[in-house]
């Protein structure tokens, strides 16, 4: 949700972000909305300011044991008149609140503008490629050798994209989420594990909730969704709260399962488990003031390139285009990880400022003093780790000449001090 003022008084910001992003929105349907809605609360305040005025002045009369029949009457055609204009405002509300929480967020101004991901700048790159002087599998072929990963099963249990792990997978797994607790615990983070489902209006807070419900698990017969990934829910968990400003800025580590949909992507490379409906997830969140959000965006990407390093996962930072960024987002930064066995570079972080975007369909705000009026903050977030996803790129990329995996030397420890699988 943007900030009313800005509608008002500076719509052609709002248009040359809506162009930008290439998004088709009715502005001015917002627009008259909002000139409805001030106008239709200008209106009922003195049809109710009337009414009580005569209802004083009836009862004056009437204790004056006067006749009062005209102005009864009178007052009943403003009832009338009021009932009517209170069901166009609540009309006009829903309207206007529909439109409010659709429209996507300002972009800042240092987002490269362009229609889709091709108009991605690249930051920068670490890290050397592996080279091998055998051929080398991808990680279904690999996961099959050492009886890893079991798809025909889970396909026959649950449906296509998901899988069980196995053996020392599983262990490779915990270590990865263990790991990741442990390094961000040591940055001060404060460690969350939130529900797994959470209601339309705590998601409607945190994202355009039309868009975002294609991609996310609707309970049936229940106002709950299974979250997409722990963000939304630690949004949401200080809803219509106000955080003492003393306390900012609050840094979360959320650990979770994630479900979503993940539809539409065929080819090899999109089968085993790179894209699938449910994974282990460690994602950053941070309430801070306006002032400090930047930089908290910046520290939050470089903690999350850090955490890369340390596993020896070559990769490279882009910064996404108005085309190819969320529309909750203002600027968002993704690290790809190299993938051997597809030859290529692909996701495994989303790091996003989103300004006041969701602190204002939340009603979240910070005061430095009681008697001092408050601010919305700002919300950042984050992936540290979607463990699938890392899994495969531990596998192409650590794969040995006689079919085993080397685990990163971060790793190790977590698995019993194990150098291989």
């Amino acid at each position: 949700m943007l900030d009313p003022k800005i509608i008002k008084e500076r719509p052609e910001i709002i248009k040359d972000m809506l162009k930008a992003r290439s998004v088709d929105f009715d502005l001015d349907g917002l627009v008259e909305s909002d000139q409805r809605r001030r106008r239709y609360i200008i209106e009922t305040d003195e049809l109710r300011k009337k009414k009580n005025l005569m209802a004083r002045e009836i009862s004056q009369k009437k204790k004056a044991k006067e006749d009062a029949t005209s102005i009864l009457a009178e007052m009943k055609d403003v009832s009338v008149e009021l009932t009517r204009l209170e069901g166009r405002q609540e009309e006009n509300e829903k309207i206007h609140a529909s439109l409010s929480l659709a429209i996507p967020n300002l972009v800042d101004e240092s987002v490269p503008v362009g229609p889709d991901k091709r108009s991605n700048k690249e930051i920068k790159r670490w890290g050397c490629l592996p080279c091998f002087d055998f051929k080398i599998k991808d990680h279904i072929d690999i996961s099959e050798n050492l009886d890893l990963v079991d798809l025909e099963r889970a396909a026959k249990v649950a449906g296509a994209r998901f899988y069980y792990l196995k053996n020392d997978l599983v262990r490779l797994n915990q270590s990865l989420i263990h790991y990741a607790l442990d390094f961000l615990s040591k940055k001060g983070y404060l460690l969350i594990q939130p529900p797994y489902m959470i209601n339309r209006k705590a998601m409607q807070g945190a994202v355009i909730a039309d868009d975002f419900e294609e991609a996310i698990y609707k309970i049936e017969q229940e106002d709950l969704y299974m979250i997409g990934t722990s963000e939304h829910a630690m949004a949401a968990m200080h809803s219509d709260e106000i955080i003492e400003g003393r306390d900012l800025p609050l840094r979360y580590a959320g650990v979770s399962p994630c479900f979503r949909k993940e539809a539409g992507a065929h080819g090899r490379d999109q089968k085993g488990i790179f894209r699938v409906h449910q994974f282990d997830k460690i994602e950053q969140f941070a309430f801070t003031r306006p002032e400090d959000s930047w930089q908290e965006h910046e520290m939050m990407l470089g903690i999350a390139e850090e955490f890369y390093q340390q596993l020896e996962i070559p990769h490279r930072v882009m910064l996404l285009s108005t085309g190819d960024m969320g529309k909750v987002s203002a600027k968002t930064y993704d690290i790809e990880a190299w993938m051997a066995g597809q030859n290529a570079y692909r996701e495994i972080v989303s790091c996003s400022n989103c300004l006041d975007y969701q602190s204002r369909r939340l009603k979240i705000r910070f005061r430095d003093k009681t008697n001092e009026g408050t601010q919305y903050l700002h919300t950042l977030n984050s992936t540290l780790i979607a463990t699938s996803r890392i899994l495969v790129s531990i596998m192409e990329n650590f794969q040995t000449k006689d079919g085993h995996i080397r685990i990163p030397q971060a790793l190790q420890r977590y698995m019993g001090d194990r150098k291989e699988i």
